[in-house]
């Protein structure tokens, strides 16, 4: 789902922070306005903000007067966020003033608001800082951070901004549905490697961006997260617990030691075959010879593992096919789902240039009596589709 988010920024050295943050939500595909104050743009320059945003930005009410832009902006918004909200923002927004851009957009909206301050100690401590954090929180408003650690000028203390990606994080499980809230979720990400020796291994293109995905948007629904990732070569999400493994032997113990949480869900790309003796010093291409040859045994099935086992939990695994006919594609997949014993099966097209990393994806959710969905686009939005085709399983009686 696109969302339309107004990414507010006060004047504060941590106003670069936003940068980041406004990169986040337009990698997860939503639809991103920076409105910073005249004293942000101090800090950091509106040509950066609109390459980051792909959106027109201003600080000026008078801007687009026709368009009414100074009450648009806040009455279209899905959600705003002000990162950083300095002392000088808390207090103006507590008291609805409204002389700048950020101001009438807060106070014409009716999206949720969620602010993540930035400030010394001091002023972070200050009661009239208390007091105007207490009465936007009475209104609803949603506060991220501050957290403690090192300021400018070298102090150290409560104040710092939080980092982006947990601001973008805790911002968007606010419109979360809830609808995995006190549920446990496992995702694995990535793509496992099998050592040859200490310098080579035997790999795949899986970066992890779809399990990451899923991961996020499980949070986002209230769900606690553990991540596995195998060699992730993207962010992981704040607010998950974090495995990090590298070979099939690694990610299957891992899984397995959390294969009771409500939904298991096996997004990694799983490497079929290990090499049968690995070598502890690096083989040398004179010693090898012009054609070496390297012995491979099996791994173990770890979805069929985990979907075959004595459970009550929701198991998913994922398919990845170059096959372009989608008939054909979904036969593949119903032939594997049956074969695992898994409850859903994700089966998602790839090739070398699609499928695999920040490109879009295109995936088919199937059971055992056919398709219950489809999606294409983002990983982010991707995700949504299989979390909604995940819950729904769920409910199904």
């Amino acid at each position: 789902m696109t969302l339309r988010i107004l990414v507010g920024i006060s004047g504060g050295i941590a106003a670069y922070k936003a940068a980041a943050l406004i990169r986040l939500l337009v990698q997860e595909g939503h639809d991103v306005h920076a409105v910073p104050t005249e004293s942000a743009l101090r800090f950091i320059g509106k040509p950066t903000l609109e390459a980051l945003s792909r959106n027109p930005v201003t600080s000026d009410v008078f801007d687009d007067v026709a368009e009414v832009r100074h009450v648009a902006l806040g009455q279209r918004a899905d959600l705003i966020i002000v990162a950083p909200a300095t002392a000088n923002t808390l207090a103006k927004l507590a008291n609805g003033q409204a002389d700048d851009l950020l101001g009438t957009s807060v106070l014409a909206a009716t999206a949720p608001l969620v602010i993540a301050p930035a400030m010394h100690t001091e002023m972070w401590r200050h009661p009239a800082t208390r007091h105007n954090v207490a009465t936007l929180a009475e209104r609803g408003a949603h506060f991220v951070g501050p957290d403690a650690g090192e300021l400018t000028g070298g102090d150290v203390g409560a104040g710092r901004l939080a980092e982006p990606e947990r601001i973008a994080q805790e911002a968007l499980a606010v419109l979360g549905d809830g609808s995995l809230r006190g549920r446990s979720v496992v995702v694995s990400a990535g793509g496992t490697h099998e050592s040859i020796d200490p310098v080579r291994f035997i790999g795949n293109r899986s970066s992890g961006a779809m399990g990451v995905a899923l991961a996020r948007r499980a949070l986002a629904r209230g769900a606690s997260v553990t991540l596995v990732g195998a060699n992730l070569q993207v962010a992981a999400p704040a607010g998950a617990d974090i495995v990090s493994v590298e070979s099939t032997a690694e990610l299957r113990e891992a899984m397995l030691r959390h294969a009771n949480a409500d939904f298991v869900i096996m997004a990694a790309a799983v490497s079929d075959y290990r090499v049968a003796t690995g070598s502890d010093t690096k083989l040398k291409k004179d010693a090898l010879g012009a054609n070496p040859s390297i012995e491979l045994i099996e791994n173990p099935d770890i979805l069929a593992e985990l979907a075959q086992a004595d459970r009550s939990n929701t198991v998913i695994g994922f398919a990845a096919e170059t096959e372009i006919d989608e008939d054909a594609l979904v036969a593949l997949g119903m032939t594997k789902l049956k074969r695992k014993g898994a409850d859903l099966l994700v089966v998602n097209r790839v090739g070398t240039d699609s499928g695999f990393g920040e490109r879009a994806t295109s995936v088919t959710v199937i059971d055992t009596d056919g398709i219950v969905a489809a999606a294409s686009g983002t990983k982010m939005s991707v995700a949504d589709v299989i979390m909604d085709a995940i819950v729904k399983h769920k409910e199904t009686p």
